[in-house]
């Protein structure tokens, strides 16, 4: 029996190269190999230039033939095989390296969701892992990815960094548990979660507000803004029992911060489960009615549309007028300012009981 051949090397040797070697130690050439395997020669003459796989057939009958086991080519075979696709693979690495300024890299280290390195054929391998997809051309088919390429209102958007920025919300959400999902139970608590808004200290609020999410079955999770993704928010559901609210806490006024928690607050109670819906992006008609309709939910549920036309109506607007108004529907001052000011009944420069949140 032959010397089983050990492999040590990372080069793509053909395994015909060592048939050939054992072809000429026992004096049997090709023609007649063929004879005794009942193949055409052509065939063993591909097998030895490496143009033709030695199948588990094959083995068998080289095995009869000339006494190797069938494992060895076998192996020979894969260990090659695997090289050629490894090395087929590094060129398919290099080739994706142009595409990393599209990718927010720096941001993603800074959370720890990559690894920090200078290496650009090692950053491309990371954010395939980090994406869990085999080419970094695969995102725009993945489902999860889908929504961050469909965004078309700024022309400035990177639909790369907003495919990250979702993907790093997708993988905190994960490791958050939360009770299983209960729509009652979120509109019950809707009051808790407003009068939050009274609140000034923005961190200690905050856990309040993850903490009573969690029994709702919502993860509420906070990815620092990404350069050109041009969005507040986000909301998706990881799965029936669990849905997800990411923001980026983008600027700091507090009335938009909850403004934008409720309009996220009202996608999960008006709208398709299997749906994920990001801010400030699509011109689908479709998408735009679902975002009017949050929209409104949010408005209703924080300034309760009567009492705030009954307001209106005495067109007193005056800061003595707009913290009467918040103390009387139990709301921060901060948003009925900015309610005034969307509607443009206030000037943008009275900042009536608007704070700019400071957080950790």
């Amino acid at each position: 029996m032959m010397t089983e051949p050990q492999i040590v090397s990372d080069l793509a040797i053909p395994p015909g190269e060592y048939l050939e070697e054992v072809l000429e130690e026992t004096g049997i050439n090709q023609a007649e190999l063929a004879r005794r395997m009942g193949r055409p020669p052509q065939a063993i003459n591909e097998i030895i230039r490496g143009d033709k796989a030695i199948t588990p057939d094959t083995s068998i009958q080289l095995e009869k033939v000339l006494g190797v086991p069938a494992y060895i080519w076998v192996s020979l075979e894969a260990e090659y095989r695997l090289i050629r696709a490894n090395e087929a693979e590094s060129e398919a690495v290099a080739k994706e390296v142009v595409l990393l300024p599209s990718f927010p890299y720096p941001e993603l280290s800074k959370l720890g969701l990559v690894e920090k390195t200078r290496d650009a054929l090692l950053k491309v391998q990371n954010l395939r892992s980090f994406f869990g997809v085999a080419s970094l051309h695969n995102l725009a088919g993945v489902k999860e990815y889908s929504p961050a390429f469909r965004q078309s209102v700024n022309k400035d958007i990177s639909h790369e960094a907003l495919a990250s920025w979702l993907r790093a919300g997708h993988l905190v959400a994960n490791a958050v548990e939360t009770e299983s999902f209960s729509q009652k139970k979120l509109i019950s608590t809707m009051s808790a979660i407003r009068s939050l808004t009274l609140e000034h200290e923005p961190n200690g609020m905050f856990e309040k507000l993850v903490s009573i999410l969690k029994t709702c079955g919502i993860a509420l999770v906070v990815i620092p803004h990404f350069k050109k993704t041009h969005t507040t928010g986000a909301t998706f559901w990881t799965n029936k029992n669990k849905a997800v609210i990411m923001m980026s806490l983008r600027g700091s006024w507090a009335d938009i911060f909850w403004f934008s928690l409720f309009h996220e607050l009202g996608h999960i109670i008006l709208h398709d489960k299997r749906k994920t819906f990001l801010e400030n992006g699509s011109t689908d008609p479709e998408w735009k009615k679902q975002e009017d309709e949050a929209d409104a939910f949010a408005q209703k549920t924080l300034i309760p549309p009567g009492e705030f036309a009954k307001f209106k109506a005495s067109y007193d607007f005056s800061e003595s007028s707009v913290e009467a108004f918040s103390r009387d529907i139990g709301i921060a001052p901060g948003i009925v300012t900015g309610r005034l000011q969307h509607e443009r009944l206030l000037s943008c420069h009275k900042h009536y009981g608007r704070i700019r949140y400071k957080w950790n």
